[in-house]
């Protein structure tokens, strides 16, 4: 289990990081958000295998409080 929090956390961090270098109009607009998210989820699948929240979900709960939408 701590390895599974482990690869999520990392997935986090990565994930966080290449949202945060993206064009400031596609952080700001929803239709960018989900793209990006359903992108990262895909890439991204073996750090959510045992998580119980659909990964689109978990990673735009991680990235919309920092949209300023």
């Amino acid at each position: 289990m701590p390895d599974l929090r482990e690869k999520q956390r990392e997935a986090r961090r990565k994930i966080i990081r290449q949202w945060a270098k993206l064009p400031k109009d596609k952080r700001q607009s929803m239709e960018g958000i989900s793209e990006f998210a359903r992108t990262a989820a895909q890439q991204n699948e073996n750090a959510f295998i045992s998580s119980h929240r659909d990964p689109y979900e978990k990673i735009m709960s991680w990235l919309l409080p920092r949209a300023h939408l």
